[in-house]
């Protein structure tokens, strides 16, 4: 019981700290993301390094050149949203994620005896995987190409990630409602014991279906139908592919949770890890169909 409610209460304060970040101002959005985006790419790193211990014998400059790199990434991905008019906090991100990236191998040969490219992989695996995936979040938000209007005219650039982020807790959420009912078919047993191929299709189906019902009757003066069924598909199959990309990785590593950012909930990669495949696809998908 007691573990119950320490779960319900820091469920209910990340809901509220997601809510408001989002929500709220385009900047406090960034912020958001340019703190998941810390701390998850550190959970990653961590689980490389107890996946292969080589990663361990990285020179202090490599380990926090990749994160300074990671930060210029993120707020290169805002634009010119924020800044004034001579020095924007995009271009001076886009300057230290170039000099970063460009000094930080010449660096590791530098202060290191043993140069290794597979250490050099990892660390940029870990910016495709992470930092990448966030970044396109902050510029679904903030491009102007990409803001959505009520028919009010009230714009709302964060209509996408939002809409991303409630289809994959809808596709979650019915996942474990449908298996725990009818689930007997282990989806991948070797990654994730739990799942079940029955909870899983049935999660993906109610997924997309409470987006149609939702799209059809309400929200179509803001998008048209199809792109409610396309991105609930993109949340619910990205999604469940990307929980699974995090399990695979957790269980190389050994490790139950990625980290221990919430009580009972696990790290930033345990409640993000979703997100991070889901992302990428959704923002292909916003470029060259909906905009």
């Amino acid at each position: 019981m007691k573990t119950f409610i320490t779960r319900t209460i820091s469920a209910l304060f990340f809901v509220a700290i997601m809510l408001g970040g989002i929500l709220y101002t385009s900047f406090t959005f960034f912020l958001l993301f340019f703190i998941v985006n810390f701390f998850a790419l550190q959970e990653y790193f961590r689980l490389v390094r107890k996946i292969d211990p080589e990663y361990e014998q990285i020179s202090s400059w490599h380990r926090y050149g990749v994160l300074i790199a990671s930060c210029g990434i993120m707020m290169a991905f805002s634009g010119d949203q924020f800044g004034g008019e001579t020095l924007s906090l995009g271009f001076l991100g886009w300057a230290i994620a170039i000099v970063f990236m460009m000094v930080l191998p010449l660096g590791e040969i530098l202060m290191n005896n043993t140069f290794s490219l597979k250490n050099m992989g990892y660390s940029a695996l870990g910016l495709l995987y992470v930092t990448i995936s966030m970044g396109m979040l902050v510029d679904m938000r903030n491009n102007d190409v990409l803001q959505f209007t009520l028919p009010s005219g009230k714009p709302i650039g964060y209509l996408v990630p939002l809409l991303l982020i409630i289809f994959i807790w809808i596709n979650d959420t019915m996942a474990y409602i449908v298996g725990s009912l009818i689930g007997r078919t282990p989806f991948f047993p070797t990654i994730s014991p739990k799942k079940t191929t029955e909870g899983s299709i049935g999660g993906m189906i109610l997924a997309v279906a409470t987006a149609g019902v939702f799209g059809w009757f309400w929200g179509r003066t803001v998008l048209p139908f199809q792109h409610w069924l396309a991105l609930a598909g993109i949340a619910a199959v990205f999604g469940t592919t990307g929980d699974l990309l995090e399990s695979k990785l957790k269980r190389l590593a050994g490790v139950k949770d990625s980290g221990n950012m919430m009580p009972g909930h696990g790290g930033f990669l345990d409640r993000f890890d979703s997100l991070l495949l889901a992302s990428p696809f959704a923002w292909l998908y916003v470029y060259f169909f909906l905009h």
